[in-house]
């Protein structure tokens, strides 16, 4: 069994993160792909939405595909978890015979940062989740990549209050949430 490994604030979830989930399942040899909101990211203080609501838009998009798995792990921990303990719970749950984590074009600078990165980077492949307009430098040009074309992101949509990236079956909620934070 190969699995991949997406994990992020998905706060909230946008045509970004569905364009990674559809060219994960197509491009790479998976027979799983596991999408796990973050509690809180370990690189950030807060969240907007609470990791519930979080959890319960990700499984409205992508828990109908019988290939996509949608976590609670770190939601359950109820604090920022590092992206190799989940590594470790999925590969001694699954017991894998490849782990790809899928990491946006956004985080590769810091990547070397991560807890225990140079263990991770023995235990899976990374792919990168490529943004249009995103300079990949020529060290991570040999990594895998997913070429996704979306110009967006969370903090843009929370910022903007602009849900026109926003699927249809969660945009009402969306905007309920964040237009009621500014």
């Amino acid at each position: 069994m190969n699995i991949a490994i997406f994990g992020g604030s998905f706060d909230p979830p946008h045509t970004g993160h569905d364009e990674i989930v559809k060219a994960a399942l197509n491009a790479l040899d998976i027979d799983k792909l596991i999408i796990i909101p973050t509690f809180c990211s370990p690189f950030k203080d807060s969240f907007c939405a609470s990791p519930a609501l979080r959890l319960k838009w990700c499984k409205e998009l992508w828990a109908g595909n019988s290939r996509v798995y949608i976590s609670d792990f770190e939601i359950k921990k109820a604090e920022p978890t590092a992206s190799i303990t989940s590594v470790r719970h999925f590969k001694k749950l699954l017991n894998p015979s490849k782990i790809y984590l899928i990491i946006g074009a956004d985080c590769i600078e810091s990547l070397h940062l991560w807890r225990e990165f140079e263990i991770l980077d023995k235990m899976v492949e990374f792919v990168i989740a490529t943004r249009k307009d995103f300079l990949i430098k020529d060290s991570f040009k040999a990594l895998k990549k997913l070429e996704i074309n979306a110009n967006i992101s969370s903090s843009f949509i929370r910022q903007s209050l602009d849900f026109s990236a926003v699927s249809p079956k969660i945009v009402d909620e969306v905007k309920g949430i964040y237009v009621k934070q500014n």
